[in-house]
This record gives structure tokens, C-alpha cells and sequence, in this order.
């Protein structure tokens, strides 16, 4: 099966990086007003680039050295120092794992892009996420998925926290990070203008649907029923959370939009990623229902009640699914009361605290929000010199 295993995250590492490339910037491009499209698409192709080169720099040392503090892996796997075409990850090429992994510190610190779209500045992206992607990310990876002070053995004892996919590692850690820099930023000047194109919205969930196949089914890091298994449940979830996301929005509102169920989608997905190794179809099935209209309900909080300008809504779904799903594995006795919730809480003040630190010492560096001349014209024309349409609205 080694073969198989081998084959099969191949396919998963190109599934994952189809989620940024071209899907979530189809996503949130759709999203934004047509002056800020190239902008967006521009933020996460960057973002794709950099993370590449810090992840092999020291990320993936950080994530999955052989520290033994708990705290992080050290500095010893850095620029893949000892690793060969032969080396081992488990089953796997060791280098394979490195690719596999890199996919993931790619999407995660991309999904805070939909927080601070239409008037943040270029320079702050770049600094911001490379930074935050090293000194919050990928110490949360170790602390989970490397062996860290959540895993088993750890803090909370002989069953650690229960993450198969990125719940509280991607999830909540973007969710928050979204939160707290859409804060910072404050509301757009025309923030109820709609999404300039629905279709793209439509065709880069549709992408992320798929790559969520390699999300979560390449995660079991095998070729085998626990990967079908995963696979199963994500499409279950994404595809019950649609429809509860529709109807939801037809009884409140009388209509259901395309945009409504597409991101009752990305809820389910997100709400299953935690879940996906230890649950069946049925679970997967109560998730999903329940993730389309508690993310729904979570975007009606924060926008209309808070009046927090998260762009496209990246707390909202991706921070409470993640969240979600994370809680639903003890509702269904799959990991301990006491380390699902612990986790999410040490995880969550981590990520406050690192998330704002950061925010602020970038600031002071390179700004944070364009002016006000820029945020009219539009990103595109005013950082980039382009325009992706020859009328701009």
C-alpha cells in the first residue's frame, strides 16, 4: 500500500492547492466589487508564493521538528536539512508530507483575505501573513498535529484534541485572525454594495468543494476506507448544509440567493473538516444541517448586530464551523470534553494575542488601510495598475 499512499497524496497535494488556486480567489474575487477583483486575486496568488518559500525556509520545521519543548519543532528541519527522497514520513516520502502540509499553510493565512478586502494595503498582506503564518500557524500545527503540548499525552492528558483536518488549526486560527483585523481595519465607505459576480462565487465554491476531497480524504495520509470514509462524509456535510442554508434564507427572506447556499457549502465543509476521521455519513449528515443555519445566523451576528465589517464573512463560517465542528466531536463521543474545549480555548487566546501583536507591529511598518481616494478608485487601478474589466463599478 505504500505505492497507493504515495499516489494518493500526490493527488490530495494538488487537490488542496486547487482550494487557493485558482477556487478561493475565484471565491472571494466573485465577492468583492468589480474595481477590487484583480486585488483579491493578486493577495492570494501572492500569499501562494510566499508561504511556499517560508514553509520550506522553517515553517515546516516549526510544525514538525523534533522539538521536544511541546512548543514548537525547532529549527532543525529547516530548508529541509536531512531530508532526502528516501526519507520517511510514516508511509510516505517525507518530502511528499512536506508538499502535503505546505497546501495547508498556503490556504490558511489566504482565508483571512476575505476579512480586509477593498481597503487594506498590499505591503500589509505580504508582511502580515508571512508572519503570522510562522509565529501562529505553524506552532499550532505542532502543538496538534506534530506531537505539541494539545496531542495526545499532552496537557489534557492521554487523548488529546481530536483535529483531523484543520478545525481549530486552520478554521478557528483564520476565523479569529479575520475577526481581529477586520476590527482594526473598520467598515468599507460602501459596504452594501453586492458581489459583483455571483458566477465566480459559484464556480470557486465549486472548486473548493472539490479540493476539500484532498483536504480532508488526504489527511488519513493513506490510501485507505478511512480516506473514502472522510471523503463521504465532507460531500454529505457540504452538500446538507446547502440546502439548510437555502431554506433558512427562504424563510427569512422569502428568496434564496445563489450566493446564500454556496456559502452554506463552505459552512458544511468547514464544519465537517474537524470531524471528518471519526464520524459516519449520519453524523456528517446532523453536522451539515445544523452548520448551514448556525453560520448563517453567525454572518447575521456579526454584520448586522456587531456591525464588524468582515468582509466575506470569514469569522462567520469559516471561524464558528471550524469551532463547530471541533465541539461536535466530544457531542459525539469521538475525543474528550475536557480537550476539545481546552484545546479551542488555549488556541483561541494564543491566536488573539499573536494575531494582534503582529497586526499592530505591521502597521507601524507599512500601514494598514489605503486611503480614502484609493479605497474609491479601487485596489486594482490604484496598487496594481490594472483593471479587469473596461467599465468599473
Amino acid at each position: 500500500m505504500v505505492g497507493a499512499d504515495t499516489a494518493w497524496i500526490i493527488v490530495a497535494t494538488a487537490l488542496v492547492l486547487f482550494m487557493t488556486l485558482p477556487g478561493l480567489a475565484l471565491f472571494y474575487g466573485g465577492l468583492v466589487r468589480s474595481r477590487n477583483v484583480l486585488s483579491v486575486f493578486m493577495q492570494c496568488y501572492a500569499i501562494a508564493c510566499l508561504m511556499s518559500v517560508l514553509w520550506l525556509a522553517c515553517g515546516y520545521s516549526i510544525a514538525f521538528g523534533p522539538g521536544e519543548s511541546g512548543i514548537w519543532g525547532g529549527l532543525d528541519k529547516a530548508f529541509l536539512a536531512g531530508v532526502t527522497a528516501e526519507s520517511l514520513s510514516g508511509t510516505l516520502p517525507e518530502v511528499l508530507f512536506f508538499a502535503f502540509q505546505m497546501t495547508f499553510a498556503i490556504i490558511t493565512p489566504a482565508l483571512i483575505v476575505g476579512a480586509y478586502v477593498e481597503r487594506i494595503t498590499f505591503a500589509f498582506v505580504l508582511l502580515f501573513s508571512g508572519a503570522w503564518m510562522l509565529l501562529c500557524y505553524a506552532p499550532v500545527v505542532h502543538w496538534i498535529w506534530g506531537g505539541g503540548m494539545l496531542a495526545d499525552g499532552g496537557i489534557f492528558g492521554e487523548t488529546g484534541a481530536r483535529d483531523f483536518a484543520g478545525g481549530i488549526v486552520v478554521h478557528q486560527t483564520a476565523g479569529i485572525a479575520a475577526l481581529i483585523l477586520a476590527v482594526m481595519l473598520g467598515a468599507r465607505r460602501d459596504r452594501m454594495k453586492p458581489p459583483h459576480n455571483p458566477g465566480y462565487v459559484m464556480i470557486g465554491a465549486a472548486m473548493l468543494w472539490v479540493g476539500w476531497f484532498g483536504f480532508n480524504g488526504g489527511s488519513q495520509l493513506a490510501a485507505d476506507g478511512g480516506a473514502a470514509m472522510a471523503l463521504t462524509v465532507t460531500h454529505i456535510s457540504a452538500a446538507t448544509a446547502s440546502l439548510t442554508w437555502a431554506l433558512w434564507e427562504r424563510i427569512k427572506y422569502g428568496k434564496a440567493s445563489l450566493v446564500g447556499p454556496v456559502t452554506g457549502t463552505i459552512a458544511g465543509l468547514a464544519s465537517i473538516t474537524p470531524a471528518s476521521g471519526f464520524v459516519g455519513p449520519v453524523a456528517a449528515l446532523v453536522i451539515g444541517a445544523i452548520a448551514g443555519i448556525l453560520c448563517q445566523e453567525a454572518v447575521n451576528l456579526v454584520r448586522n448586530r456587531l456591525k464588524i465589517d468582515d468582509t466575506l464573512d470569514v469569522f462567520a463560517v469559516h471561524g464558528v464551523g471550524g469551532i463547530f465542528g471541533t465541539i461536535m466531536i466530544a457531542v459525539l463521543g469521538q475525543g474528550t470534553w475536557v480537550a476539545q474545549l481546552g484545546s479551542l480555548a488555549v488556541v483561541g487566546i494564543f491566536t488573539f494575542v499573536v494575531t494582534l501583536a503582529i497586526a499592530y507591529v505591521v502597521r507601524a511598518l507599512v500601514g494598514l488601510r489605503v486611503d480614502a481616494e484609493t479605497e474609491e478608485t479601487g485596489l486594482d487601478l490604484a496598487q496594481h495598475g490594472e483593471r479587469a474589466y473596461d467599465v468599473t463599478s
